[in-house]
């Protein structure tokens, strides 16, 4: 089963997030079980390159690992030209940053999905490796996935999550903190109000039957938000995990 069948089955999928342009790391990554791993080209040091090198780099270790891990790409913007590269280079999916409206979302999908039915450009490169050449076949095994993380985009939740096309919404959690009011991504004082937003999102996306992800800091926090009703959970990132790994022994070794 492809990942998009999974993703929309609403399995329970857990992931890894990279920022750092290493393929060798991302392939080690890749080894270990993961579902998929994200490139993020929105806030990553991660120019095309980078990204094309580490999505072969995830197909090489998902091979040692004997596991299926799927490369994703988070996107700058909802552009059908950085959509259709990430999707020519072999991402599995993309997620599509700062979606406020349901015609915002109908976008992202027509950049998804060769014509008739949408608007990218043929020219699979990678891509046409895995499959193909019939469009139709190639348009279902790409999973369009938009993010929920402003006003704007609370307010058409609904909506976006009923767009034909649309595979799962994604939590951005600190843009949304910030959306709500927090003076910090982690507000205390807008925590309950946060919680109560993640439920709503979490029961508008099951109701649409479209799956629903989001990002966290740890696997604990990951298992809890899967337990709350989400379906795909992200874990971290590379370049987060060598900083906290970084600090920690030099503190246990002046210690």
């Amino acid at each position: 089963m492809s990942f998009a069948a999974r993703l929309r089955n609403r399995e329970r999928i857990v992931g890894y997030w990279t920022q750092l342009p290493v393929p060798a790391v991302q392939e080690r990554i890749a080894r270990h079980g993961y579902d998929y791993v994200c490139f993020d080209a929105q806030h990553g040091f991660l120019d095309y390159q980078a990204v094309l090198n580490g999505l072969i780099a995830i197909d090489a270790g998902a091979a040692l690992g004997k596991n299926d891990c799927a490369g994703l790409v988070r996107v700058a913007a909802n552009n059908v030209a950085l959509i259709g590269q990430a999707l020519d280079a072999g991402a599995r999916g993309v997620i599509v940053p700062l979606i406020d409206t349901a015609d915002e979302a109908r976008a992202a999908v027509r950049a998804c999905r060769f014509p008739p039915s949408g608007l990218r450009s043929y020219g699979p490169m990678r891509a046409g490796l895995r499959s193909g050449p019939e469009t139709d076949r190639m348009n279902d095994e790409v999973a369009c996935i938009v993010m929920i993380e402003t006003e704007e985009g609370l307010k058409n939740l609904e909506e976006i999550c009923s767009v034909d096309g649309v595979d799962g919404i994604y939590v951005g959690p600190a843009d949304l903190m910030l959306a709500l009011g927090g003076r910090t991504i982690g507000d205390s004082e807008k925590a309950a109000e946060f919680e109560d937003v993640l439920t709503r999102i979490a029961e508008v996306a099951a109701k649409a039957d479209i799956a629903a992800g989001i990002h966290t800091s740890a696997g604990d926090l990951a298992a809890r938000r899967l337990a709350e009703g989400y379906t795909f959970a992200t874990i971290s990132s590379d370049l987060n995990h060598m900083d906290k790994a970084a600090a920690d022994h030099l503190k246990f070794a002046r210690n």
